[in-house]
């Protein structure tokens, strides 16, 4: 009720609506009564009974929350991706459940900077439980939360990722091997082989040491040199859902490629997707895909462009309940108040 009512959702306000002292809603944000797995828990299974199945997507996505003074749990002058550019914020990975146009935020995870764990006086003041005190990039805990989705139950098709999550290598392996099959967007930077490079390590050539990394039978080249290159003819118009305005309508090219990192003794092949929107020149998105060969290009643009919803989620958990409003400090008031955000959206 009071993250509805409410003018802005801050114990104050939220008191007021309540009518019960701000300084008990403080204190409930802040119990460590308060089971925040098993809160995820009901939320993934609830919202399952209503959106999940095979044509759901869980889709990953981070959202930033701009902040005054140092002392909020992970708070840092790093990207906020709501105002576009670096900034005093904290930064939530989030994982949604989407159905056709439907979309609800299922589990989140505050991202706590690397000199924040070095510092074990300021974790303290915050709250931050010492089991968090360790160090996770937003693609490891992206990857604990496809995992926590599938142990409890949350059924989906496909993973849908941002290209700040999709530009890591490593994570779309750990995505592979959870079994998932994801669209992911990539840095137009993004390497790729248009025929398998088949790693192999050298054979040693003359009196020289003996090779000991993995090398490529064939050149690499950019995504965006790759599209660059391509006839306007082979570009596909894709009908993807209704909109406000009608029937959104996408130019994709598809191609299958192989990616390989380096490491790996195979490279994968995969689905490679360029966007741009209909009657437009430049190209908005590219994408990866671990789909199986036979997956139609239709079915792989309509889950690309169903991460629009998840910037929805955002849009309404803020302008309706109250996301950003918050004036709390310590680490688990932050997921506890997310919670709430969560089970009312």
């Amino acid at each position: 009720r009071g993250l509805f009512q409410s003018e802005r959702a801050n114990m104050l306000r939220m008191g007021e609506v309540n009518e019960v002292d701000h300084q008990a809603m403080q204190h409930m944000l802040t119990s460590e009564a308060i089971d925040w797995n098993g809160f995820c828990e009901q939320i993934a299974r609830e919202t399952d009974a209503l959106l999940g199945g095979t044509e759901a997507i869980l889709i990953i996505d981070e959202s930033g929350f701009a902040k005054k003074g140092e002392s909020s749990a992970g708070v840092s002058r790093q990207w906020n991706g709501r105002l576009g550019k670096v900034d005093n914020c904290q930064v939530g990975v989030f994982a949604s459940l989407c159905h056709n146009d439907m979309a609800s935020l299922i589990d989140t995870r505050l991202y706590l900077p690397q000199h924040w764990v070095n510092d074990p006086d300021r974790c303290k003041k915050a709250a931050i439980p010492e089991a968090c005190q360790h160090y996770q990039s937003k693609c490891e805990i992206a990857l604990s939360m496809i995992e926590a989705a599938k142990q409890r139950g949350v059924r989906f098709g496909y993973v849908g990722i941002d290209g700040g999550y999709g530009k890591d290598p490593a994570f779309l392996r750990g995505v592979d091997k959870l079994g998932c099959t994801f669209v992911a967007d990539v840095h137009c930077r993004q390497m790729i082989y248009l025929e398998d490079p088949m790693p192999s390590i050298p054979a040693r050539n003359g009196r020289g040491r003996q090779p000991k990394h993995l090398k490529a039978q064939s050149e690499a080249i950019r995504v965006d040199q790759w599209a660059s290159e391509q006839p306007d003819t082979v570009w596909r118009r894709i009908k993807l859902r209704e909109g406000e305005k009608g029937m959104l309508e996408a130019e994709y090219l598809h191609a299958f490629v192989w990616v390989w990192d380096r490491s790996e003794k195979q490279a994968h092949r995969w689905h490679l997707l360029a966007r741009r929107e209909a009657g437009a020149n430049e190209i908005s998105h590219y994408c990866l895909s671990n789909a199986s060969l036979e997956t139609p290009l239709q079915e792989l643009a309509q889950v690309q462009a169903q991460r629009f919803f998840i910037e929805h989620s955002f849009h309404e958990a803020k302008s309706e309940c109250g996301m950003a409003d918050y004036q709390v400090r310590r680490w688990d008031a932050w997921h506890h108040h997310m919670a709430l955000v969560m089970l009312a959206t």
